[in-house]
């Protein structure tokens, strides 16, 4: 069976909590994951089986005020399932990549984009130590999670910003986040599978400012 098959007969599709305009390949407690896990030496975290707060936090956020990326060139930095730049689709992007590290969560994301009818590129590549995209908005979903991960992907953002490419973060406040050089611009609560007890916590939204 393909990666892809297997999202697609193990993982159930459906509505996102808090976002239901969403629909995602959500892994269950009989998806199977261990298969994928045991076949693969390489397969990591599944990460990008389910949503995490500060991805659910920034897809509410730009459903609700579309003309945040209205006719924008989006970019979805380590888009895990693609819930955020599925949401930026339907929110009327004018073009959207989604880029992940992860094969997994490339095949993902470029399942669950097809399952919402939206047309956006997915790439398996790694960004952080380049030069800044050619996008207009960097949308970035809880990639604060770890602290040496967290500095690369602020150093980055910040040469985006310089370049003139504007700089969104959803964020359930952990640890490594940098709040002190961010502002915030929403706050939702949100059910945060990616901790173990999947406890509903408040995330926000912010803008990275100069």
């Amino acid at each position: 069976m393909t990666l892809e098959a297997f999202i697609q007969a193990r993982l159930t599709l459906e509505p996102v909590p808090g976002v239901p305009e969403v629909r995602l390949h959500r892994a269950g407690p009989r998806s199977g994951l261990m298969r994928l896990a045991e076949a693969d030496p390489d397969f990591g975290s599944p990460y990008w089986a389910r949503p995490w707060g500060g991805g659910l936090a920034l897809a509410r956020y730009v459903l609700d005020r579309p003309d945040v990326v209205a006719g924008k060139r989006v970019l979805d930095l380590g888009a895990g399932s693609g819930l955020v730049a599925i949401a930026a689709a339907l929110a009327g992007a004018g073009e959207v990549r989604a880029v992940d590290v992860d094969s997994y969560a490339v095949a993902a994301a470029r399942l669950n984009a097809a399952a919402n009818g939206v047309t956006m590129e997915v790439a398996q590549t790694d960004l952080l130590d380049g030069d800044p995209p050619d996008a207009e908005l960097m949308l970035v979903g809880d990639l604060f999670y770890d602290p040496a991960l967290a500095a690369r992907v602020e150093l980055f953002l910040r040469r985006c910003l310089a370049a003139g490419i504007a700089v969104l973060i959803g964020d359930p406040w952990r640890a490594p986040l940098p709040a002190d050089r961010l502002r915030v611009v929403a706050e939702y609560p949100v059910a945060d599978f990616g901790d173990p007890n999947g406890a509903t916590r408040a995330a926000a939204v912010f803008e990275l400012e100069g």
